[in-house]
């Protein structure tokens, strides 16, 4: 297979990762979002503890954190990119929750994600994820909006 065929293929699995990611996020699913981190994760996030280091940790912070989303929405998403070298894969996006509580505070936010991905048996497994949320340096204060 050409190696542009493998990379396009390789892409294809980690955006199909991401997509299913976010597809369990918004299913509130714990199990199912854990299902393709690696067992020794590091979580950067944009809330307290910062950072995360295991799967079991991080488990917890999923299932603290879910409660308080809205009941019902989807995630949009803008600028996905996806680097796959051999074994090794990198992608980061905008992304934000969507829905018809529009007044919840988790729809008021863009954040941006960075995520680290390694392939092991065939398998894609997320190894390392950084959620931060932009804020501007004169103010201190965070920025919940996109200037597109």
């Amino acid at each position: 297979m050409a190696t542009e065929t493998i990379q396009a293929y390789d892409e294809a699995q980690i955006r199909q990762l991401i997509a299913d990611q976010m597809d369990a996020v918004c299913a509130k699913d714990v199990g199912r979002i854990m299902s393709r981190y690696a067992p020794d994760v590091v979580f950067y996030d944009c809330k307290p503890p910062f950072q995360t280091k295991g799967a079991e940790d991080y488990r917890r912070i999923w299932e603290e954190c879910l409660p308080c989303f809205p009941d019902s929405f989807a995630m949009e998403t803008r600028d996905l990119d996806i680097f796959v070298s051999g074994d090794l894969a990198l992608a980061h996006w905008l992304f934000r929750f969507t829905g018809e509580e529009t007044d919840h505070p988790a729809m008021q936010t863009w954040m941006r994600l960075t995520a680290g991905y390694e392939r092991k048996k065939g398998s894609w497994r997320i190894v390392h994820e950084h959620c931060s949320l932009p804020f501007d340096p004169p103010t201190g204060k965070a920025v919940f909006t996109l200037d597109l």
